[in-house]
């Protein structure tokens, strides 16, 4: 999987800056970086030309990709998207830990009863995904879930700090949701941390949140070895 194919031409000439940036932005993230084999060089010319635009506001919003962390460039090789090391992955995936830990204690004392009611109903519609082997929309659902747990909590700054990660936590679980039954138990863990949120059980809540992310840490720990071997093989080719 590479960029290619999720650029369309820009029609309007507005802050094109700013809008190439959001374009190539929501691109990059919604690319699965961590598959095997995934392209991870882009081509300025290939991205002008799909977009109708010179190369300049290209460079400019790549320039700022990289302040973002979310590509490197590198002099007389390319820019190549940025696929975090497998130590970076495992602190992210801890630090996400703690900040829906707290948001799932928060959001059993704050959220209402129709919110709740609201988080089980997507849940449950959702799980059909599995059933079906539908991973790829129920990886999105998935990502959806732990996000409106955050929403629930409703402490804007410890969403706006989650949502930091996110923007790189994203391909990983997208990813990982498709190796072994993490799909099947995920459906599983979900209804344990509704349950306890909806018996306003703040311990309960935030101990299953926390457990069923450092599930995530642990399958990846086990299984996810070679980034960095992969990475560099592909920035040397």
């Amino acid at each position: 999987m590479s960029i290619a194919g999720k650029l369309s031409p820009i029609a309007v000439n507005f802050t094109l800056k700013d809008h190439t940036y959001d374009l190539l932005k929501a691109a990059i993230l919604d690319m699965n970086i961590y598959e095997d084999g995934a392209d991870l060089r882009l081509d300025e010319r290939s991205m002008a030309e799909q977009l109708g635009i010179s190369r300049t506001p290209i460079r400019e919003a790549l320039a700022r990709l990289a302040q973002d962390g979310l590509v490197e460039i590198l002099p007389r090789r390319g820019v190549f998207v940025l696929r975090k090391s497998l130590e970076e992955v495992l602190e992210m995936v801890v630090t996400w830990a703690a900040l829906e830990s707290m948001a799932a204690r928060l959001a059993a004392e704050m959220a209402s009863d129709d919110d709740l009611k609201a988080l089980r109903k997507f849940a449950m519609k959702h799980s059909a995904d599995v059933a079906r082997a539908d991973i790829e929309e129920y990886s999105e659902a998935n990502i959806q879930f732990h996000q409106k747990i955050l929403e629930l909590s409703r402490c804007s700054l410890l969403k706006t700090t989650a949502d930091g990660l996110f923007q790189h936590m994203h391909a990983i679980r997208r990813r990982a949701m498709g190796e072994s039954d993490r799909a099947t138990r995920s459906v599983v863990d979900h209804m344990h941390i509704i349950e306890s949120l909806e018996a306003r059980d703040a311990d309960l809540a935030s101990r299953l949140v926390r457990e069923h992310t450092m599930k995530l840490h642990d399958h990846i720990q086990q299984s996810w070895l070679g980034f960095e071997n992969e990475e560099k093989q592909v920035q040397s080719s």
